[in-house]
């Protein structure tokens, strides 16, 4: 049953929510997915917590826009956005479908894109010790398709593009700042198109942006926290942390809730 009153446990389960996006946003990229099951707990229904994280969620990108608006490299994801569009028009075609469904399919993409992921490193470190340089090998059409349908689709249908552009980004081989501030800009521009599709669904209202209100403080506290941490991570573990993360984000979708 969807929350009818804000009481302190579940109020808690939120807050924590809204801490983990702040961080998230400015600091580790990964930290978000576990916002997600929190939230659901909280609202107690899964397709209306992927709405009342929405403004939240924007809320954080506008923080770490700010905080690292002098690394961002927007250019890169021009190649993507036709497709995100894309599999955003998807997403909200499929919104009505099962939703423990539709987590299973974003799992399986993700799950995917992670042993891709792994054996282009591989590669990668191969020709490292080959001693080639390593630079990001450039985008195919193919590789655009498949991030920005599935980035756009995993946003709509379950908030969860995440760890495909985190795969995506962590290809581009990125420094931490160049990829949190890149990952910032994008998913700010894809949360503003899911707005429209979210209230069209009766997903939000004024309850829940009060809600949202209410929480905008644990963001705030999570952002501040988040780069923080960003500044004293090495880009090696940050690499290796987001990529942990992502594994995790895969499990987390394919569990009941």
């Amino acid at each position: 049953m969807l929350l009818v009153d804000f009481h302190a446990g579940r109020f808690a389960l939120a807050a924590l929510a809204g801490l983990l996006i702040g961080v998230a946003k400015t600091g580790v990229p990964g930290f978000g997915i576990l916002a997600v099951p929190l939230m659901v707990l909280a609202v107690g229904d899964a397709r209306h917590s992927a709405a009342w994280l929405l403004p939240l969620l924007c809320l954080a990108d506008l923080f770490a826009i700010a905080a690292y608006r002098r690394h961002a490299h927007a250019r890169r994801l021009f190649g993507l956005l036709p497709w995100v569009l894309g599999g955003i028009g998807l997403g909200a075609i499929t919104l009505a479908a099962p939703e423990r469904a539709m987590r299973l399919l974003v799992a399986a993409i993700v799950i995917v894109m992670i042993a891709l992921r792994w054996l282009r490193g591989r590669g990668a470190a191969a020709a490292a010790e080959a001693g080639s340089p390593g630079q990001a090998p450039p985008d195919r059409w193919w590789q655009a398709a498949g991030y920005g349908t599935s980035a756009g689709f995993a946003t709509t249908v379950a908030n969860a593009a995440g760890p495909v552009m985190n795969l995506y980004l962590l290809a581009r081989r990125l420094p931490k700042h160049e990829f949190v501030a890149t990952g910032a800009w994008f998913f700010f521009v894809v949360n503003l198109m899911k707005l429209p599709i979210y209230t069209f669904h009766g997903l939000i209202d004024r309850r829940s942006l009060l809600f949202d209100l209410a929480l905008a403080p644990s963001v705030v506290v999570g952002a501040l926290l988040g780069r923080a941490l960003l500044h004293r991570l090495p880009q090696a573990t940050f690499d290796k942390l987001v990529m942990a993360l992502t594994v995790c984000a895969a499990a987390l979708l394919l569990l009941p809730r």
